[in-house]
This record gives C-alpha cells, sequence and structure tokens, in this order.
C-alpha cells in the first residue's frame, strides 16, 4: 500500500502515545466556568451578558466580534457571577465570563446531557439545508478549528471571490506525540464524523472529500473506512508517520500533490482543511443543534494517558489533582506552549495537557556545528539556522526577506538540533515582530 506524505523535510520523533486505546471518559459538567472571549484567532467576542444575568446550557453568552472570530456559549446552566479578567496559561490577561451553577442549574444541566444525543433535525430537514445554511449554523455554534489554530471553521467555507474549492480535506494525521484525543474520537465516534464531512463538502460545494490518517492509527482507519464506505465521495486515505504532517501545507501537498504558494492561502490549491474533530463538532451542530461547549483532550504524564471530554471554561487543574507539576506542556511535545500554571480555564484550542518530565528540561545549549540538519528537517524549505540567527540580531527586514513569516513553526528544527540550539524560540520572536510590520504596511497602505 502506497503511503502518502510531504516531500521537503520532517521528523520522526518518539510517539509516546500511551493513551491510545483508551477509551473517552466524559467529566462532569463543573460547578463554575471561566469563559474567555478570546478562544480563536481573530477579533475577541464581545460580551451579550451582565453580571447577574441567568443563563442556560447552550446559550450565547459572547457575539462573534468581527467576520474572523466566533461566538461563545456556556456549557453549564448558572448566573453570570462577573466580567472580569481571567489569566491565559502563559499569564496574560484577558476578558472572561464568569458563570457559576446552583442545585437547581445542575439538575437541569443532568436533563439535558441525558438528552444531548437526541437528534433536533430530522434527515428531511437536513437534506434540506444549502450550503449557506449549513455554513451558518457553523458560524452561530461557535466551531473553529479544533487541532490547536482554532480558526473560525465558517472563515475558511467561504474563500474570497475568485477562490473556488473542489476538495475538503479532513485533518485526523494527529502527527503530535502523546497526543490520541482525535484517534479516539474516530474510533469511537466514525458514523457521525463522516456525517460532518458530508456536511462539509455540502457547505463548501464539493464532492470529493479525503480524510487523511497517519498509518499508526489502524483501528481508527478501519472504522472510518467501513463508516464511509456508502457514502460517495468520501475516501479514508492512510497516511506515512512523519512529523508534521498535519501541518495544513504540508498535509495538501500530501493528499493532493500541490502546493501553497509562499504567502498565499490554501484555497489556491482548491483545497479546504479542517480538523477531525472539527468535523464532529459540524454534525453536533446541524444535527443536534449543539453549539461548540466542549472537546477532547489527552492528558498525559509520561506513565499514564486518559482522553478526556472537558467542559469549555473548566479549571485545568481540577483535572490534575495534587501539586502543581514540574512543567506543563498545552498541547503536544512538538508544538505545544508551555504553561506558567493550571489554574486557567480550558478552551476550544487545548487539545492536550502534557506533564512528562521528560520535555521538563532542554539539554544544554551548545555551538553551532553547520551540521545543516535544521535546514534537512524543515518542511518550508527554510534555512532555520540563519533566520533563528537574523532574529537574535534583531535583523528584521533580512528575516523577512528570508521568508521567516513561513515558518509553521511546528519545532522540527529544535528538535534535530544535535547542539540543542533553542532554534524555534528565536524564529517565534522574529516572526511575530516580522508580521507585525507586515500587517502595519498593509494598513498604511489601505488608508
Amino acid at each position: 500500500m502506497k503511503l502518502h506524505t510531504f516531500k521537503i523535510g520532517g521528523v520522526h520523533p518518539a510517539e509516546n502515545k500511551i493513551a491510545a486505546g483508551k477509551p473517552i471518559e466524559n467529566l462532569p459538567l463543573p460547578e463554575e466556568v471561566v469563559l474567555p472571549v478570546s478562544q480563536h484567532i481573530g477579533a475577541p467576542a464581545t460580551p451579550v451578558v451582565k453580571k447577574g444575568d441567568k443563563v442556560k446550557r447552550g446559550d450565547r453568552v459572547a457575539d462573534a466580534g468581527g467576520f474572523v472570530s466566533a461566538p461563545i456559549h456556556t456549557p453549564i446552566s448558572g448566573t453570570v457571577v462577573k466580567i472580569d479578567t481571567a489569566r491565559t496559561p502563559q499569564g496574560m490577561p484577558v476578558q472572561a465570563i464568569y458563570i457559576k451553577s446552583d442545585e437547581a442549574d445542575r439538575a437541569a444541566d443532568a436533563e439535558a446531557m441525558a438528552n444531548r444525543e437526541k437528534p433536533a433535525r430530522t434527515e428531511e430537514e437536513i437534506a434540506a439545508l444549502d450550503g449557506k445554511a449549513i455554513i451558518d449554523i457553523i458560524k452561530n455554534a461557535g466551531i473553529v478549528g479544533l487541532g490547536g489554530a482554532t480558526f473560525p471553521a465558517h472563515v475558511k467555507l467561504s474563500p474570497p471571490p475568485g477562490s473556488k474549492a473542489e476538495i475538503v480535506i479532513i485533518n485526523a494525521a494527529e502527527c503530535e506525540p502523546c497526543l490520541s484525543c482525535d484517534d479516539m474520537l474516530m474510533r469511537e465516534n466514525p458514523r457521525e464524523i463522516v456525517k460532518g464531512v458530508e456536511l462539509l463538502m455540502r457547505a463548501a460545494g464539493v464532492n470529493r472529500s479525503v480524510i487523511a490518517i497517519e498509518n499508526n492509527k489502524p483501528e481508527a482507519i478501519a472504522a472510518l473506512s467501513e463508516a464511509a464506505s456508502s457514502v460517495a465521495g468520501i475516501e479514508v486515505m492512510p497516511m506515512k508517520v512523519k512529523y508534521p504532517q498535519g501541518g495544513e501545507k504540508q498535509l495538501i501537498e500530501a493528499v493532493i500533490g500541490k502546493e501553497v504558494p509562499s504567502g498565499g492561502l490554501p484555497i489556491a490549491t482548491g483545497a479546504i482543511v479542517q480538523n477531525v474533530a472539527t468535523a464532529y463538532a459540524v454534525y453536533r451542530a446541524v444535527v443536534l443543534d449543539e453549539p461548540l461547549m466542549d472537546r477532547v483532550l489527552t492528558l498525559h504524564d509520561g506513565e499514564t494517558g486518559r482522553n478526556l471530554r472537558v467542559a469549555l471554561g473548566t479549571i485545568l487543574a481540577t483535572l490534575v489533582p495534587g501539586k502543581e507539576p514540574e512543567k506543563i506542556i498545552l498541547g503536544g511535545p512538538m508544538m505545544g506552549r508551555t504553561a506558567s500554571t493550571l489554574q486557567t480555564p480550558m478552551i476550544k484550542g487545548t487539545s492536550g495537557i502534557l506533564l512528562d518530565s521528560r520535555y521538563a528540561h532542554r539539554r544544554p545549549m551548545e555551538n553551532c556545528i553547520r551540521c545543516g540538519k535544521c535546514t534537512e528537517a524543515c518542511p518550508m524549505g527554510l534555512e532555520p539556522f540563519l533566520i533563528s540567527t537574523l532574529s537574535r540580531l534583531q535583523d528584521w527586514d533580512e528575516a523577512e526577506q528570508q521568508k521567516i513569516a513561513n515558518c509553521i513553526e511546528c519545532g522540527s528544527c529544535s528538535y534535530i538540533c544535535p547542539a540543542s540550539r533553542p532554534i524555534l524560540d528565536f524564529i517565534r520572536i522574529g516572526k511575530g515582530k516580522v508580521m507585525a510590520a507586515m500587517r502595519a504596511r498593509a494598513a498604511t497602505a489601505k488608508a
């Protein structure tokens, strides 16, 4: 069997997927949630509630703050106790909505949870929905990319004038080490995911979709293949195990053999990419009329692993009893971000909590030996050692010329470096500076 993959670069870190095969545990709803209004790429959502307001599970508590934005919904019934500052995992202040439930609220939510799998729309009503209606449902449900990027799903499904989608690619690669939440979601909910893919195809106006899954998930491949066998236009494509297979540009190249132009959008290739968990959320929004209020994550401490379905706004420390660990990474070990505390709320992009002590310390940094391994590993064809040095020297103009903005921050360069240099750290700083300058120039040009 031919296994598809991208052509340039890539690495194969130890998989450490000890949570693979562990059934998803549905955690009870918390008595209190903290809902940051910034849970997605783009403009923060705008609160539509105030202190003292009563809300029910599923109510919208914040509206999208622009086209590239997404609303926020409460996963619990209760009372808005305040709208105040919360801290991100990195300690930055953000506006958030605090909601607390009482005994009556919890009783109502228990009844709602018992009936949550009951369809809200009939097959006839779903069949009558056109693409625009599906996109509107997705938008109003607050669905974003659940692979970690959190780009609002309705925006991807609304390409700019002159662009036309030809294929919907479902990113089910889950190439990050340690994470198994997508794997288990596919094993346990294949028919719901396939229905979500069908709806995404209709929303995008295409008749072809590929569900791309790395070959280290045979159970997921078998489950999705069976579920999609009677659905026209949907193909399950096994992929070679290579990181960062789940990168949007790398996945497009692997599936359809086209490269996203430098500085261009994926739609330039005719492809729209959505995460497999996003497809599942689309199913729940359209069929069950349920907005995005929870998600599955992997909790991994190096010795044990669990896959948990957790309500948005849940304080992460409640998932990890005892004292805070030596180091916390939210996401996977390659692209995840270090967190300063677990006293922070669960948000839409939280795909994992990594507490593995093996990732707690970096090796001592040594001098660059000019081996070129970082360049060989870069899936974007960049020269990481060069743009990292330019960033360290604050030569932003030259860093822009060397296409630092094309970096996808996958971390392959830092992973492969025998001198343990913090290549990606400097690149992230430089990329932020360069992209801010690019946005400022664009704004000036429009004025």
